[in-house]
């Protein structure tokens, strides 16, 4: 009797961390089911790309990403935020297998099942899937992702129209993925939904329970639960409530790691009214220098966008001038784009594209002197530094204040005879050097 081949399936993921945690997610039940992932076109049985709809550039990356993979294996299951417009994706390449929107988890599988059928023989033993599921980080950081979807109306965005509206996981259910990470080797939790601070606001801060005791649905409350692992924690999309201010002692005292990552993404009044900014008649300036006095460590991320109609010279100089007296740690930033579906589209005051990319160029030179004055500040001291890579000239890593893909990296020179780096490991550096972006040291004290 001749044993049945599993299916194999290719994978293309794109777009954010929280469509990366959708294609995990993803990958783990066809895992569970048997399938085989396969590294290359030529190996699958059927591709699956799950596609970004934020942005214009977005939508054409997966675009040309589908039809990559339709002139490479010709059978292409679509999902993923850009799969909710259906009828767009068509247009373009009517020989998509099946499309189906973001969170769709089992109309992918579905797809998938009927055309790469997985094996009658698949054995649960033998096709062993880890407890934390499949995971496409590297195995010492995670992605923790803790809510769908969104309850605001930016009028620039689109991801309430993609996602929904802000539906929170269960507390439990958070802490125990976060225990299976840490059992399995994470070092570092990545905290990540559209809006982190409404945690829970869905579910009335409803009570959940975790370790046989009692936790309130809350980012609070939660930050306190994950502050127990011993693994750092780092918390993104975090919206400038007032409520954030409760989770600064946290970071002050070390539960969790000193890095908030908050989408300001612009300063002037005028401007963020016509966003529908949440928390726009916050005195934000005022609560980030009481931040820092309660955390001087504290490292702030944000990104902003210029062009947005409406946006005068004047108010474009107001964000410059908060940009320099804030002194953000990280910075990006975007040049307006007219989103399909956007509501900002409506707005008068359309600002030229060249006015646009000037006012981006300006924001970051600014912002670059900023970020190589703050990173300067950290020359002479000893850091902890989480190792990412190692290579013949040494190791990279990422100081407290550095989060994968988007912030800068710590370069190791060659450690010590007889002391060999591994990716996760936690080491003491002394920073030597620092540039614009990244720091440069050696290692203070043995790997831990």
């Amino acid at each position: 009797m001749t044993e049945s081949k599993a299916g194999r399936v290719g994978f293309v993921s794109l777009g954010c961390p929280k469509a990366l945690v959708d294609s995990e997610r993803i990958l783990t039940q066809l895992r569970l089911e048997g399938y085989e992932v396969s590294p290359s076109y030529d190996g699958a049985d059927v591709v699956v790309v799950n596609t970004c709809g934020f942005i214009d550039s977005a939508k054409q990356e997966s675009l040309d990403a589908i039809g990559e993979a339709l002139a490479e294996n010709g059978r292409v299951i679509v999902t993923g935020c850009m799969g909710g417009d259906e009828g767009a994706i068509r247009a373009v390449h009517p020989d998509v297998l099946a499309v189906s929107g973001p969170q769709q988890y089992e109309q992918v599988v579905a797809a998938v099942r009927a055309w790469a059928p997985a094996p009658a023989a698949h054995d649960p033993y033998r096709d062993l899937v880890p407890p934390q599921g499949i995971k496409l980080t590297p195995r010492h950081y995670a992605y923790l992702k803790i809510a769908e979807g969104c309850n605001h109306a930016c009028t620039f965005c689109i991801i309430p129209d993609l996602r929904g509206r802000l539906v929170s996981r269960p507390v439990g259910e958070v802490l125990d993925e976060a225990e299976r990470l840490v059992a399995a080797g994470v070092r570092e939790l990545l905290v990540i939904s559209q809006d982190t601070s409404a945690y829970g606001v869905d579910l009335k801060y409803r009570t959940g329970f975790w370790q046989g005791r009692p936790v309130k649905t809350s980012m609070l409350e939660l930050c306190r639960a994950l502050g127990e692992l011993g693994v750092w924690v780092r918390l993104h999309y975090v919206y400038p409530y007032p409520h954030v201010d409760a989770v600064i002692p946290l970071l002050a005292e070390g539960r969790i790691l000193r890095y908030l990552d908050i989408p300001f993404q612009h300063a002037s009044p005028a401007v963020l009214k016509a966003m529908k900014r949440p928390a726009h008649q916050e005195k934000t300036l005022d609560r980030i220098h009481d931040w820092r006095r309660q955390c001087p460590d504290l490292v702030l991320r944000s990104t902003f966008i210029v062009g947005f109609p409406g946006e005068t010279e004047a108010d474009f100089q107001l964000l410059l001038d908060w940009l320099g007296a804030a002194q953000l740690d990280r910075v990006g930033c975007f040049q307006y784009e007219a989103v399909a579906g956007a509501r900002a589209n409506a707005l008068p005051g359309a600002v030229p594209e060249e006015v646009k990319r000037e006012r981006w160029e300006r924001l970051m030179a600014a912002q670059q002197e900023i970020s190589a004055a703050r990173l300067q500040a950290r020359v002479g001291r000893t850091l902890e530094v989480l190792v990412d890579e190692v290579t013949d000239a040494g190791a990279i890593g990422r100081s407290r204040g550095d989060a994968p893909e988007i912030d800068g990296h710590v370069y190791i020179d060659p450690e010590p005879e007889g002391s060999a780096l591994r990716p996760g490991d936690l080491v003491q550096v002394l920073i030597e050097e620092a540039d614009d972006y990244d720091l440069y040291g050696q290692l203070a004290a043995p790997a831990s």
